[in-house]
């Protein structure tokens, strides 16, 4: 059955995956189409973004849509102290689709739970970011020509890092193989580790980030460390730079290698590493407006078959 809401990566299916990838790809073809001409989607950003909200709106741009919404939470009803469930009510009654980023983890299941309107969840603090995870599998899929079988080096904030969760849970489909490179106190959380195990999925974890976390791998996921998910800011001054990718560390990768990261970037990724054909990053950003075309057109029923 498909989804109604995209709350948690893990509300699609296999099937459902590879039918958004190929709408997704008939996107990036050709975006500019009429196909939500009379639709309203509303944003509702509780959180800062830049990529994930810009992406979404253009991608509703360019399907001839409206938005409506908010980018700071300071200039709506909340600040006044309205609840999420009257801000969901009554959002629900002005548009046919929410688009929410929040910052307490379950926010948008619940808000998907008392909405009237389709729910897709833009990130629920540390929790998931399901459709970070659909434009990394595009370009996954994009890059490698498969997603079966891939070896996926994660570097970086594995703790709190909403986009690698997500990621975790979307290959767990494909047969992959995990290396984890994080320091002790960002490591990846037992859950996901009992996850793949219960997937049977084979996983390392390392705490350099050597040339054995490189060399394997298909795709190099880089991320931040995220300053904003630290009650002490001492424990973030200690790993904030640890991890620094490089130009010749990519030197004796394999050739079909591709350096991916969710952005923003900080300093994990050296600017050096731009001009290497390895580097995808920029290309992995300007794909979520495509693959969030094909959400949102899937979600409100709309058929892309014929595009």
């Amino acid at each position: 059955m498909q989804p109604t809401s995209l709350v948690n990566i893990g509300d699609y299916s296999r099937d459902d995956i590879f039918r958004i990838l190929q709408s997704a790809l008939k996107f990036k073809q050709n975006p500019n189409r009429d196909l939500l001409k009379g639709r309203v989607c509303a944003t509702l950003f509780f959180e800062p973004s830049t990529r994930t909200r810009l992406s979404f709106e253009t991608a509703v741009n360019r399907l001839r849509g409206r938005i409506v919404g908010f980018s700071d939470s300071a200039t709506s009803s909340s600040a006044k102290g309205e609840s999420l469930k009257d801000t969901i009510k009554m959002v629900g009654n002005y548009a046919d689709l929410i688009i929410m980023r929040h910052h307490l983890e379950g926010s948008a299941r619940y808000a998907s739970e008392i909405s009237p309107v389709p729910v897709i969840n833009a990130g629920d603090g540390s929790n998931q970011h399901p459709t970070q995870t659909m434009l990394d599998l595009f370009t996954i899929y994009e890059t490698q020509g498969t997603l079966e079988n891939l070896t996926i080096t994660i570097v970086g904030d594995l703790k709190y890092g909403r986009a690698v969760h997500s990621l975790i849970h979307g290959l767990s489909h494909f047969n992959p193989t995990f290396n984890f490179v994080a320091p002790e106190e960002l490591h990846i959380p037992d859950k996901y580790k009992t996850f793949c195990d219960s997937k049977n999925i084979p996983y390392k974890e390392f705490t350099d980030f050597s040339a054995d976390s490189i060399n394997n791998a298909d795709i190099l996921y880089m991320t931040r460390v995220q300053k904003e998910r630290f009650t002490d800011l001492m424990e973030y001054e200690k790993v904030k730079n640890v991890y620094v990718l490089h130009n010749d560390m990519l030197d004796d990768s394999k050739d079909n290698l591709k350096v991916l990261h969710p952005l923003p970037r900080v300093k994990e990724i050296n600017q050096n590493v731009d001009d290497n054909p390895k580097a995808y990053y920029f290309e992995q950003a300007k794909n979520g407006m495509y693959t969030r075309q094909a959400i949102i057109c899937d979600l409100m029923g709309i058929e892309t078959n014929l595009l």
